[in-house]
């Protein structure tokens, strides 16, 4: 047990969430426990991790995550370790909401060159969802995803929004495919506010240099019989600068976001479009993609993203890590909470709240 690489989880600690500070100590070595001398409250090692009151051993847990996260059916491991099916499903709705906020810390904005999205329709159990993935090609990062009911502008927004969240404003390629409402949804998400010195909300300026491209493919009995290359927004000589400098050349195309679709078909099998096994809800199909998309950026190594002529992961390529993560590690990384803030009241502040923001909220 190392007192240096955990924090405190209490929401209303003023040392939350902050590591190294030597406010913590260990209560029991048995009972794996650690104390804050600031708060005075104990609390589980487990605690910001999957395994938080569960009674079986993280170890496997984490195997049966493992397993799940590349591609595994659930009623395997059902047969195999003698779990029941609802316990999995627990588990892994937990590892995803924990990959979900691990996702949005973790991940960090960066000039991304090319982004290609998608979208994928899921038969759920008496419904049907849309699915929306996007993926940057340099690094073959993930960038997220969004689950709506409809294939609506809401959908395609979320999607923007996460390709916003993790991109700075610079040249960026955007390659969809034939959907008309991609094309606001990115324009409506790639700005940024200007100051302008007055009151009120600034006004959203649209990135310069970016460039959106089409891929329409023309269908004649369920075959693709012809595909329309089109620039919706830019310059061809713009796009062909970006396009040798994120795939070294080519053609605009969505080849990066469809070999990523394959990955997650062939790691989800509610994804596959022909298929017998049916999700159950949409938060547990969310769940499930964030804990695969986790894996694919922090565990699994790519032949196609050497470095130092070894495979390496999409986090390494995108300096993010130096390593390639196990599934345990993933699982057992404390997503620390927001950073402390005294509750608003009237007056003057104390000395004593003066000293504690002093030391904690700065």
């Amino acid at each position: 047990m190392d007192p240096h690489s955990v924090f405190c989880p209490h929401p209303n600690c003023p040392a939350r969430g902050q590591w190294g500070r030597g406010n913590i100590g260990i209560q029991s070595q048995r009972e794996r426990r650690y104390r804050c001398s600031l708060c005075r409250t104990s609390f589980s090692e487990r605690v910001g991790t999957p395994f938080y009151r569960c009674r079986v051993a993280p170890a496997t847990i984490a195997l049966v995550l493992t397993l799940v996260a590349h591609g595994c059916p659930p009623r395997a491991i059902v047969a195999a370790f003698g779990f029941q099916c609802r316990t999995v499903r627990a588990w892994i709705q937990a590892a995803g909401r924990h990959c979900q906020q691990f996702h949005r810390h973790q991940v960090l904005p960066q000039e991304l060159i090319q982004v290609q999205a998608d979208e994928l329709r899921v038969k759920l159990q008496g419904q049907i969802v849309w699915l929306g993935m996007a993926v940057a090609v340099p690094t073959r990062l993930w960038l997220g995803a969004a689950v709506s009911g409809c294939r609506d502008r809401s959908l395609l927004r979320a999607l923007a929004a996460w390709v916003h969240a993790w991109s700075v404003p610079a040249p960026l390629l955007v390659v969809v495919d034939g959907l008309a409402g991609y094309l606001d949804a990115f324009r409506w998400a790639l700005r940024s506010p200007q100051p302008t010195g007055k009151g009120g909300r600034p006004p959203l300026i649209p990135w310069t240099g970016v460039v959106m491209g089409r891929v329409i493919k023309q269908y004649q009995r369920r075959r693709v019989v012809g595909i329309e290359r089109e620039l919706a927004q830019g310059t061809a000589a713009e796009a062909e600068r970006l396009l040798t400098q994120s795939q070294g050349g080519g053609v605009v195309n969505t080849a990066f976001i469809e070999r990523l679709n394959a990955t997650f078909r062939t790691r989800l099998s509610v994804l596959v479009r022909r298929t017998r096994r049916l999700g159950r809800r949409p938060a547990l199909l969310e769940a499930a993609v964030y804990l695969i998309g986790c894996v694919y950026n922090f565990c699994s190594e790519h032949a196609s993203l050497p470095i130092g002529g070894q495979p390496a992961t999409p986090a390494m390529h995108a300096g993010l890590t130096d390593h390639c993560w196990t599934v345990a590690e993933l699982l057992w990384y404390p997503v620390p909470p927001p950073p402390w803030r005294p509750p608003k009241r009237r007056g003057r502040r104390s000395q004593a709240e003066l000293e504690l923001l002093a030391r904690w909220a700065t």
